[in-house]
């Protein structure tokens, strides 16, 4: 007798067929271009160039998964992960679903709201794109006209800026200590900037995480 999954159980099994489909597909791309053209790379150099950027995503991953998957929960996860751009676009759509709705990520209704709240985003992304791609060039003068140029340059600190005025309000106290560290790094270290976002969102929730569990046991949280 076939047994039944849990909601959960069946959210890890598809997870992981999807994720593994689709890197599937795209190994495929690269793979089935070098059999077209007969084209082989360079496989010295390609080895060069993994030992030396290969650890740094490595080490990415791992603590972006294990950084993510609380706020997200499970099958927000796995279709962030997909899909791309999380620290971007799909965590604060994720967690503005959550905190609209009073609910958790590791709640069976947190997954069903995170992972209804990553696809939507997913599709809104698809569709805008697409319409950009087809009204790039007719909107080409305006998009790039010097007006604008301030208000583009403003709108992803816009996004967390919104959120994070949510989620500091509800706990000062965590707040002070990432919001530090950032100002901090981001002031004397000029190497950090826009491209390190992915790298940094991790850093400064573990980093909270940390200075949380002081503060806890010392009685100030």
């Amino acid at each position: 007798m076939k047994k039944n999954l849990s909601y959960i159980d069946s959210v890890h099994r598809d997870g992981r067929i999807w994720n593994i489909g689709v890197m599937l597909l795209l190994l495929a791309f690269p793979l089935t271009v070098a059999a077209f053209f007969g084209a082989t790379p360079d496989w010295g150099a390609l080895v060069v160039g993994l030992i030396a950027t290969a650890p740094m995503y490595w080490a990415v991953g791992i603590i972006e998964t294990i950084t993510f998957v609380p706020m997200l929960g499970a099958g927000g996860s796995y279709l962030s992960f997909v899909t791309g751009n999380i620290s971007n676009l799909k965590l604060p759509c994720a967690l503005n679903a959550l905190e609209q709705n009073d609910v958790s990520a590791s709640s069976e209704e947190g997954e069903v709201i995170s992972t209804i709240a990553i696809a939507t985003s997913s599709i809104v992304t698809t569709i805008i794109i697409m319409i950009g791609v087809l009204c790039i060039v007719p909107l080409t003068p305006i998009l790039e006209a010097p007006v604008l140029e301030p208000a583009f340059a403003q709108m992803l600190p816009a996004l967390f800026g919104g959120l994070g005025v949510a989620f500091v309000s509800k706990n000062w106290k965590i707040a002070i200590a990432p919001v530090l560290l950032m100002l901090v790094l981001f002031i004397f270290v000029p190497a950090l900037n826009a491209g390190t976002v992915g790298i940094m969102v991790p850093v400064s929730v573990l980093f909270t995480i940390g200075v949380s569990r002081i503060l806890y046991k010392r009685g100030v949280l």
